[in-house]
């Protein structure tokens, strides 16, 4: 059975927080429901994006998805304000 929209959210969420990696490529989502298609999987996580739940962040060439305060707790970390 097709998972909903909420449940592939919460998918992405949960992905996003326990990753080890606090950013993470939109690829990375894919495999939270394997039914869907790449361009589903990218619709709903800048869904998410639009929702304020996730965040976009650059490396300068390549843009990540990330949990925003998974990234404020990055750059505390490190001292970059």
């Amino acid at each position: 059975m097709a998972m909903t929209v909420e449940e592939v959210e919460a998918a992405i969420i949960e992905k996003a927080t326990k990753s080890p990696k606090p950013q993470l490529y939109i690829k990375d989502f894919y495999e939270c429901d394997p039914e869907r298609s790449p361009r589903d999987i990218k619709k709903i996580a800048n869904a998410l994006v639009t929702k304020g739940k996730m965040m976009f962040w650059s490396s300068g060439s390549t843009t990540m998805y990330a949990i925003p305060e998974r990234i404020k707790n990055e750059e505390n970390a490190e001292g970059v304000n």
